[in-house]
């Protein structure tokens, strides 16, 4: 089954709007329809999937059968899209239209490539601009990890680490765009070994 944003966790992501914690948004903005709850099982030291099944039983992810599968979708519809289908006719564990294509248009907002080694630059980057001047010792530190994350889930636990920073030097706004940004670059989770730079 795989995992797709719901209205709620959409909502979750706006700027502005802040309920969940850091790993739990980068999870969320991760559930692009194409990964299972297996697949998260690496993040976050292990606590991904996990995770991944806290926000599927909150509301914030629903778990939709892959293109080969023929099985029905299983859903755990969040309170308020269980009480819209009621007045629309629509069923709770039915995708919205306006949220398939919301998806879709997502989706296409990137077209570059999805790599190790661009995630690396572009953290390297954001490294340099936020932290060098501020705090020298913790550049090289996010530095080293960089240089040693050879593969998607230490790349992520390095990212994840500059981004607890980032909230805490310029909010929760700033590091949540560059979380999307990075969530963008990162190659997909079957093919980081590939890709790694």
């Amino acid at each position: 089954m795989q995992l797709h944003k719901t209205d709620r966790a959409r909502a979750e992501l706006k700027p502005g709007v802040r309920t969940l914690g850091q790993r739990e948004r980068t999870l969320l903005l991760l559930a692009d329809g194409s990964k299972s709850v297996q697949d998260f099982r690496p993040l976050f030291d292990g606590d991904g999937e996990e995770i991944a099944l806290r926000l599927l039983r909150e509301g914030f992810l629903e778990a939709h059968p892959g293109i080969k599968s023929a099985a029905a979708p299983v859903a755990v519809p969040s309170p308020q899209s269980a009480a819209g289908a009621t007045s629309t006719g629509q069923r709770p564990n039915e995708p919205r239209p306006e949220s398939a294509q919301a998806i879709a248009v997502a989706a296409d907002a990137f077209e570059g490539k999805r790599s190790l080694a661009t995630t690396r630059m572009f953290l390297f980057d954001i490294c340099e601009r936020m932290f060098v001047r501020r705090n020298p010792d913790m550049a090289e530190r996010f530095r080293e990890a960089l240089r040693n994350a050879k593969d998607r889930e230490s790349m992520l636990a390095a990212s994840r680490e500059m981004l607890e920073e980032i909230e805490t030097i310029a909010g929760h706004e700033r590091a949540d765009s560059l979380s999307e940004r990075i969530a963008m670059l990162l190659p997909a989770a079957d093919s980081s070994a590939s890709m790694a730079a």
